[in-house]
């Protein structure tokens, strides 16, 4: 059992571990007011598009508790107001809208119930959420942990553990699920430029865990691919086409080229919560600028001279013919991916 979380409720307050501050330092935030909510999101003290999800629909329960009046309409209409400026904190993870649908579902399908009663209902299913991600990362993680070896070197960018999701992780956790079934890797570990989400969070993951990682500058993985010293490459999303093309964190397009170029098999794992149907492919996927400070300097340490240009894309899109597969909690979608994705949506649960 992991000795941390990266967001849960408790008491009508939203508890999370503000990942700004890893690894130095572990600090727990205790949140009751949803605009902290957004804040968190906004400036990444909270990341990770399962855990967006997860803290939008947290964030929304506690603006539904906030609401006093008695009033079943115009609670409606509050609430319909707090989910669209939740919505606003971020524009790519598709998972915060999908967690925000949910919880306004959950008001629309009890038009006649009594506010308390709705807002006892909204708290419940962000809760809902949370084990639900819990469960469905297990699951990805037990399809997805057959793609590592005994001996294998796994390269992965950014961080997808249990502190980019509710509980368990999506890439991660399929590194974690082979480890618990008694295979013995590696991890190489990008550092994952500007923020080091890699050098910060997933080293700091993986020693948890106890699994052996090096940490690796981005511009390395080339030549460990060209050297032979990757067997595969595992990756997150935050947001999936229905084609297959994957938006993830800027610098992963890269690695799917070079992994193609070098013959290493390259797998996406997200949960189906990951994928947004109505978007044919990745050129309809918006992907987030971030402030330009991000890439000129690293917390108070100013890294370029003064007046620097900068763009700073969070994030990139990898065309669907340069991905293995897709690791998904109904299982793995192989190429041709866009025939194998309509199969496992199909799926039952």
């Amino acid at each position: 059992m992991i000795p941390y979380c990266s967001i849960c409720w408790e008491d009508n307050k939203v508890r999370l571990l503000d990942q700004r501050l890893l690894p130095q330092e572990e600090l727990y935030l205790e949140i009751t007011d949803y605009h902290d909510i957004i804040e968190a999101i906004r400036t990444l003290a909270i990341r990770g598009a399962p855990a967006i999800g997860v803290a939008a629909a947290m964030g929304a329960a506690l603006g539904a508790l906030a609401l006093k009046t008695e009033d079943p309409e115009e609670f409606k209409k509050s609430f319909a107001a707090i989910c669209q400026e939740i919505a606003a904190a971020r524009p790519t993870a598709v998972n915060l809208f999908w967690a925000l649908n949910r919880m306004q579902d959950v008001v629309k399908a009890h038009p006649a119930e009594p506010v308390a009663a709705l807002q006892e209902r909204l708290v419940r299913e962000a809760q809902v959420i949370l084990k639900e991600d819990d469960t469905t990362n297990r699951h990805l993680a037990q399809h997805g942990q057959v793609v590592i070896k005994d001996g294998d070197q796994v390269l992965t960018h950014c961080n997808t553990g249990a502190l980019a999701t509710g509980a368990y992780g999506t890439a991660l956790g399929v590194m974690r699920a082979a480890w618990e079934a008694g295979k013995r890797f590696s991890v190489w570990v990008d550092e994952t430029r500007p923020l080091l989400q890699g050098a910060r969070l997933t080293t700091w993951e993986l020693g948890k865990i106890g699994i052996p990682y090096t940490l690796i500058p981005d511009g390395a993985a080339a030549a460990l691919m060209q050297k032979g010293r990757v067997n595969v490459i595992i990756v997150g999303a935050d947001r999936i086409a229905a084609n297959g093309d994957t938006a993830n964190k800027i610098g992963t397009y890269s690695l799917a080229v070079l992994a193609q170029y070098h013959g290493v098999p390259f797998y996406v794992a997200a949960p189906f919560s990951t994928f947004d149907f109505s978007l044919a492919d990745g050129l309809q996927i918006p992907v987030e600028e971030r402030a330009p400070e991000e890439v000129t300097r690293f917390r108070r340490e100013i890294l370029a001279p003064s007046g620097a240009q900068a763009l700073n894309l969070a994030f990139d899109v990898t065309p669907n013919e340069l991905i293995t597969g897709i690791i998904t909690e109904k299982g793995i979608a192989r190429q041709p991916l866009i025939s194998d994705i309509k199969y496992l949506r199909s799926a039952k649960d």
